[in-house]
């Protein structure tokens, strides 16, 4: 495709003739800071196809596609902050398209979009926040274990999971909670605006919906697929340009994690730990809308 673009600009009698553009960039996975074997969706790994994606020849719209149960608060902000500063300093309509989910941060990369679409049948919304661990007192005691622990400041090791539970962390936890909350919900009114039609104590109670009922109570404005909706809009010679995310040798050539680097035949024991409990949280984080 860059090869026809060049021979256009080289034949500028040829450019009236050049079909409308929408660059598709898709967002899929579990949104965190990549570590260790697990690759993250974040800004630092989509900001080169972002700003691809903002400056293909004859765009005419971005088309966001969206498979995500969400992650990080302050990674999807990112995400969804920087397609925003480029849709508005180009003047560029983003439209996303959610396809198995979209819920709680995955949801908010939706609300990057001007418009929002789905399938009948995809899981929208999850708007709240939600943080999870486990306690290990019981099982340190049993295996004979001491806790050592030495710390500087009263809340510096608060939520220790080798320590039974006090009520004033989890207190402190839960208002840390409500402020993210209270910055989504209100991100959300800013996109969606007069389209939320439902009430707000269901929309923003955590609680997650077919496309269907998400469409019912304004957290998407239609039911359709990628091609269907562009085809429509732009006509049926519109080109969807697919913006892929760069990679290195290792990972084109042998699918491992660029952390490996040129070490990526050997596995040392806290890299495959790492990777085994990142696998299961992130299994358990899709299982979540039945995934």
């Amino acid at each position: 495709m860059e090869v026809i673009d060049r021979i256009l600009d080289w034949y500028p009698w040829l450019q009236r003739h050049r079909p409308p553009v929408v660059s598709v960039l898709r967002l899929e996975g579990v949104i965190a800071q990549s570590s260790g074997m697990r690759k993250g969706l974040n800004l630092a790994s989509q900001a080169m196809a972002i700003e691809k994606a903002f400056s293909v020849r004859n765009l005419v719209a971005v088309a966001l596609c969206i498979n995500s149960p969400g992650g990080s608060p302050v990674q999807s902000a990112l995400i969804a902050k920087r397609i925003r500063d480029l849709a508005e300093e180009k003047s560029i309509p983003v439209i996303a398209f959610a396809e198995d989910v979209a819920a709680s941060g995955g949801y908010w990369l939706a609300c990057a979009g001007d418009e929002v679409y789905a399938n009948e049948s995809s899981i929208i919304g999850s708007i709240g926040v939600i943080s999870g661990g486990f306690g290990f007192t019981e099982l340190i005691n049993k295996i004979g274990i001491e806790r050592r622990l030495y710390v500087s400041g009263d809340k510096k090791s608060i939520l220790d999971p080798f320590a039974p539970e006090k009520p004033a962390d989890v207190k402190y936890l839960k208002s840390l909670q409500k402020e993210i909350h209270g910055t989504f919900a209100k991100m959300v009114k800013a996109r969606r605006g007069k389209r939320l039609v439902g009430a707000e104590k269901d929309i923003f109670s955590g609680a997650f919906w077919t496309g269907s009922k998400a469409l019912e109570i304004g957290l998407i404005d239609g039911i359709g697929d990628l091609r269907s909706v562009m085809r429509k809009r732009f006509g049926d010679k519109v080109r969807l340009r697919q913006i892929g995310v760069p990679q290195s040798f290792w990972r084109q050539r042998l699918g491992l994690s660029e952390s490996l680097g040129n070490n990526a035949g050997l596995l040392d024991t806290e890299n495959m730990a790492t990777s085994i409990l990142s696998t299961i949280e992130e299994r358990l984080t899709w299982s979540r809308f039945g995934l």
